[in-house]
């Protein structure tokens, strides 16, 4: 009698580590929202349409992150206004942020680093901020002090 038991555990263990992992991703994607890494759509200031997307990483705990793909019919765009070793260079592609880390003080926040506008070619001191549970990212770009400064929000791809 203890034979027939067997082969019902070849099913029973296979479904519960299934169901398991099943229930477990969406406790492991709403463990992302305290990070920036992944994909993230801008949005023209203008047009309030989509510009680009932009992928962060991390890496040895700094921020980075480029132009994945440009979304405008300005695919072939270059950054003519760069006066850096990206002049001339595709902005699809490009790196626009640069050296940020999470602050330490303050939960969400993360700065320190510059960003790069391709449409004028400037450099800005940087931060951003995860708002709306990590659904958004707030991208601030300034001059001296944030007070001067814009921000851009972006919103979460994936």
């Amino acid at each position: 009698m203890t034979t027939s038991r067997f082969p019902l555990r070849r099913f029973v263990a296979p479904a519960l580590a299934a169901a398991a992992l099943v229930l477990a991703t969406p406790a492991l994607r709403a463990q992302a929202p305290d990070s920036p890494v992944g994909l993230w759509k801008n949005i023209d200031d203008e047009t309030k349409q989509p510009k680009a997307l932009i992928r962060i990483t991390e890496k040895d705990g700094v921020i980075s992150g480029r132009i994945e793909k440009i979304l405008t019919e300005k695919t072939d765009a270059v950054c003519d206004k760069c006066t850096d070793e990206r002049k001339d260079k595709p902005v699809q592609g490009m790196t626009i942020v640069q050296g940020i880390r999470r602050n330490a003080d303050e939960k969400g926040l993360f700065d320190g680093g510059r960003i790069l506008d391709p449409n004028n070619g400037k450099v800005y001191r940087s931060q951003l901020r995860l708002v709306e549970g990590g659904r958004k990212l707030e991208v601030r770009g300034y001059i001296g002090a944030p007070l001067f400064g814009r921000t851009q929000t972006w919103i979460r791809e994936e």
